[in-house]
C-alpha cells in the first residue's frame, strides 16, 4: 500500500506527498495539492506495477528538452556531415522555444505552438527541419538512451507545414546568350569558368566552390564530391565542355581550384553579371534547376539524374522535370 501524508511547502501551503515502495521497484514519490490525487495517482501507480506494465519515467520527469539537446549536440552531431554544423542553428531555436518543458510534459501541441510562432518568423522549410530535428532527437532518447516517453515521439502527431511551390526558373535560350556575353566580360575572372561547371555538372554553389584538384581525374573525365548536403559523396561525369574549362585553370599551391576566398562570393559575383545583362529574378541556385532539368531532356533516367545531381529523395527531384510539352512530342511518335 502508498503511503500518503501531508507536509508543508515553501510557501506554507498544505500539500500531499504519495510514497510507493514496492520489492524489486525503485521508491517513487509525487506530491499533489490534494489527497485525492495523491491517492488517485498511487493506485494506477500500484496497478501497473501489479500487471507489470509500469515503465519508470522519472529520468524523463527530471530532464529539460534543453538538456536532451545539448546531449545530442555533444554525443550526434560529431557523426553528422560537416559534424553537425548545418543542423546548429535549428537546435538553437529548439532549445530557445521548448528547452523548458521536461521531457515527460512535452506534448504535441507545445511543437504545434512553437510551429506556428516560427512561421511567422522563417520559411516553411526552416520550420520543417526544425521538427525532424526535435523528431530525430526523440527518437534517440527513446531508442538509443533509454529514456521512456511517456506522450511518445509527440513530433509523429504535429503537422508539418505545406512547402509553396517549388522554383521553376528556366534559362531562355535569348537569356543565355546575354548571360554568356555578359560573363566574358566580368570583372571576376572565374565567375564565367564557375557558371558553366553549374550548368554541365548540376553541382550545388558550396560543392563547386570546395572544389579541389586532389578529387578532379582529367582522364576518367570524373569529379569526385567528398562532402555533400546530403552526407553521401558521389562521383559526377565531367562533359567535354567541363574539361574544356577545368583544363584551362592554372593550378594553385593549395589544390584548390578556385581562388574566390568566400562561397557567398559566387552569388555576389553572379547577381553582377545577371544585372549588367539585364536577366531578372535568376539566381544562382537557379543553374542547379536549369541543368538538371537539361539531363531529362538528354533523356537520362530518374535513377541516372539522380546519382550525378545527389538527389536522395526521388520526389523531390520531380520538381526539377518542368520539361515542355512540345520537347516531348517527338518522343511520343
Amino acid at each position: 500500500m502508498a503511503t500518503i501524508r501531508s507536509r508543508k511547502n515553501k510557501q506554507g501551503n498544505v500539500v500531499w506527498q504519495a510514497i510507493i515502495r514496492k520489492q524489486g521497484q525503485q521508491s517513487l514519490s509525487k506530491t499533489f495539492d490534494y489527497k485525492e490525487d495523491a491517492a488517485r495517482w498511487a493506485r494506477a501507480i500500484e496497478r501497473e506495477m501489479d500487471t507489470s506494465t509500469f515503465i519508470p519515467s522519472s529520468v524523463a520527469e527530471r530532464t529539460t528538452v534543453a538538456e536532451v539537446l545539448d546531449r545530442y549536440q555533444m554525443e550526434v552531431f560529431p557523426r553528422l556531415a560537416r559534424e553537425g554544423r548545418a543542423e546548429q542553428a535549428r537546435l538553437d531555436c529548439l532549445k530557445i522555444g521548448l528547452g523548458k518543458h521536461n521531457l515527460s510534459s512535452l506534448t504535441a501541441a507545445h511543437v504545434a505552438k512553437h510551429r506556428d510562432q516560427r512561421m511567422k518568423e522563417v520559411s516553411a522549410q526552416t520550420v520543417r527541419h526544425e521538427i525532424g530535428l526535435l523528431n530525430r532527437v526523440l527518437k534517440h532518447c527513446a531508442m538509443d538512451w533509454g529514456i521512456h516517453l511517456k506522450n511518445g515521439i509527440v513530433t509523429e502527431n504535429v503537422r508539418k507545414p505545406a512547402l509553396p511551390s517549388g522554383r521553376d526558373r528556366r534559362l531562355s535560350p535569348e537569356e543565355e546568350t546575354r548571360l554568356r556575353d555578359a560573363l566574358k566580360n566580368s570583372r571576376s575572372s572565374e565567375i564565367e569558368a564557375i557558371v558553366v561547371i553549374a550548368l554541365e555538372t548540376a553541382a550545388r554553389r558550396g560543392e563547386i566552390f570546395k572544389m579541389s584538384w586532389q578529387h578532379i581525374d582529367l582522364k576518367k573525365k570524373t569529379w569526385h564530391i567528398p562532402e555533400t548536403k546530403t552526407g553521401v559523396p558521389r562521383t559526377v561525369p565531367l562533359s567535354s565542355r567541363a574539361i574544356e574549362v577545368l583544363s584551362g585553370i592554372p593550378r594553385q599551391i593549395n589544390g584548390r581550384v578556385w581562388k574566390i576566398k568566400q562561397e557567398n562570393g559566387i552569388t555576389q559575383a553572379f547577381a553582377r553579371v545577371c544585372k549588367t545583362a539585364k536577366i531578372d529574378d535568376l539566381r544562382f541556385h537557379d543553374l542547379r534547376h536549369e541543368a538538371t532539368s537539361r539531363l531529362f531532356e538528354m533523356g537520362f533516367n530518374m535513377m541516372e539524374v539522380a546519382s550525378v545531381t545527389g538527389h536522395q529523395d526521388l520526389k523531390m527531384l520531380k520538381r526539377y522535370t518542368h520539361l515542355k510539352a512540345e520537347d516531348l512530342v517527338e518522343r511520343l511518335g
